[in-house]
């Protein structure tokens, strides 16, 4: 038997307003319904109404993961610093690790993901090809330190998080527990309502080579993704590659030096010259680990600073400066060229051989005509590091790709053995030598589903969750009158004692407008009331999605409820 929630004991504080510093819907909405308090910039507390949608969706995550044979742990969130650093991800998370220092001044993190720990313990606990596969996992605090947390609990600096880690000793076994892992991420999303993408990506800092995200599609999602309108293709615009077309070589003159004052950006070029921004050379410079590195694309482009990062990676890309500029006379802010420098130049494949340019010619208030890719200048290494477009030709059928928002709710990926390697994580093999064991990390951001959800499913009068993960299944509500009262508690202990989970509003002195109010922006699927037609035992259901009403005695209430 259920437990019937009353709402004059509930710890609940609904608002009218939006909260000032709200900027996306589900910020706003997990707010004003009383789901989460703010405790810090990207720190939030879970209320009790919170904390029920966030406890059914980890049940949800733990029924999939068991039921794919997976092994549910608690690993520590305090971890020391030697692991990290074996690993070099001391250095590479750089400012997103929150670092301490124990009494004895010994270095400590607070776990951003735990790939080395997990290593650390099945290193310890399986020594034999015999107690392999193995899947474990975890839902866990984890803590990043944000620059900019927004956006309410999508973006903190301490979320819920599901991790979780196959360990296999040969490339097959690795791609079974990988396609194991996907098709349960895909069970998970669907019986939880979330409309989801699954996306090509990259690895970044967890490493390993086969990498696939799961996105919401939602205004206020951070990741872009590109969609193929014609064929299944997605990806992360990171992960996008694709056989660009190439400008026609040409036979040009000579090279032409043009007097271009006030010239420094490609719109003042091509404005000054009347030629289309395609015509021109645009070169970025960038610091790879400190080098300073050219970097071209076709001047109606725009870099894509983490495809190269990912392309160049483990090396640290950043922008050059002012200072760089003052360092290095040779080169001209806003009128550099290709041809002549002494530093390395990747480009973009639509720089191709015999292609010619207007570009820098590395002098003030100078650029230069007909500089040709091969006769002028070279290129060290081409790269694909242009910012995907809308209408990009997709990589699979050609057809012009379209861009949309997501929300990353999951990612995959098969590490292969940079963990294993780090850590000589080595199992006895059959022929009785020493295998080395392959990996792969599965994540679920389980307090980001809850922000996730509310964006895909709310509407202008509050949360609308699917009944899977609400904080319960029907919002029974007295109009106010005590007969009215008496049913509304009478149809709900029926309702517990069918196995629904109820939640009651009998608040005395409290307006049918304001329950009525709360009711929609709490979001309960279903919403059951108490009202003009008590006395003769009729109810009035709603349902909250569709909005549609229908009045039913108790009885046939009880019974579609429960059907």
């Amino acid at each position: 038997m259920s437990q019937v929630q009353r709402m004059s004991r509930l710890m609940v504080k609904t608002l009218r307003d939006d909260p000032a510093d709200a900027e996306t819907l589900s910020h706003k909405l997990l707010v004003r319904a009383g789901y989460v308090r703010r405790t810090s910039a990207g720190i939030w507390s879970w209320l009790p109404l919170g904390k029920k949608v966030l406890e059914n969706i980890s049940r949800v995550v733990r029924e999939e993961m068991d039921a794919i044979g997976a092994q549910e742990v608690l690993l520590p969130a305090l971890l020391p610093r030697e692991p990290y650093e074996a690993s070099g991800r001391w250095e590479e998370y750089g400012d997103l690790l929150f670092r301490l220092k124990d009494r004895k001044g010994a270095d400590y993190l607070l776990g951003p993901t735990h790939e080395e720990i997990f290593t650390q313990v099945v290193k310890d606990q399986c020594t034999s090809y015999k107690d392999l596969p193995v899947m474990l996992y975890q839902i866990q605090t984890k803590y990043r330190d944000e620059a900019r947390p927004r956006s309410g609990v999508l973006r903190g600096r301490e979320f819920q998080m599901k991790d979780s880690y196959s360990f296999d000793t040969t490339d097959e076994g690795l791609a079974e527990s990988y396609a194991l892992h996907r098709a349960a991420y895909q069970k998970i999303f669907a019986r939880i309502g979330l409309d989801f993408r699954i996306v090509s990506a990259v690895s970044g800092a967890m490493g390993g080579s086969a990498s696939e995200e799961f996105l919401a599609p939602a205004a206020a999602g951070e990741d872009t993704f590109v969609d193929c309108p014609a064929c299944d293709y997605a990806a992360n615009t990171e992960a996008v590659t694709f056989a660009a077309s190439v400008p026609a070589a040409t036979e040009p003159g000579p090279v032409e030096e043009l007097d271009t004052p006030d010239t420094p950006t490609i719109e003042t070029l091509a404005a000054h010259l009347g030629v289309p921004a395609s015509a021109t050379l645009k070169n970025l410079l960038v610091k790879v680990d400190g080098e300073i590195t050219a970097v071209g694309v076709p001047g109606d482009r725009e870099v894509d600073l983490g495809k190269l990062g990912e392309h160049l990676a483990p090396a640290v890309v950043e922008l050059v400066t002012a200072e760089d500029f003052e360092d290095r006379p040779e080169l001209v802010r806003g009128y550099v060229g290709p041809q002549g420098l002494k530093i390395r130049y990747i480009a973009d494949p639509r720089v191709a051989a015999g292609t010619a340019w207007i570009t820098g010619a590395n002098k003030p208030d100078t650029h230069a005509r007909n500089v040709v890719c091969g006769r002028d200048f070279e290129v060290d290494d081409y790269l694909d590091v242009v910012v995907v477009e809308e209408g990009d030709p997709c990589p699979v059928c050609g057809t012009g790709l379209k861009l949309d928002r997501a929300i990353e709710i999951g990612h995959i990926f098969q590490l292969g053995r940079k963990y294993a390697d780090t850590f000589q994580l080595d199992v006895l093999g059959q022929q009785g030598k020493p295998v080395r064991v392959t990996m792969g990390s599965y994540g679920i951001g389980v307090s980001r589903a809850v922000a996730a959800l509310a964006e895909q499913s709310a509407d202008e009068q509050g949360l609308c969750w699917p009944r899977e993960i609400a904080p319960a299944d029907v919002h029974v509500v007295a109009a106010g009158k005590a007969l009215q009262t008496e049913l509304a508690l009478d149809v709900s202990e029926q309702l517990s004692a069918a196995g629904l989970r109820v939640l009651v509003d009998e608040r005395p002195g409290v307006s049918p407008g304001v329950k009525f109010t709360d009711a929609e922006l709490i979001g309960v699927p279903k919403i059951l009331v108490a009202g003009r037609r008590a006395a003769e035992g009729v109810l009035e259901l709603k349902d909250r999605r569709t909005g549609e009403r229908e009045e039913l005695t108790v009885a046939e209430a009880i019974a579609r409820l429960t059907a």
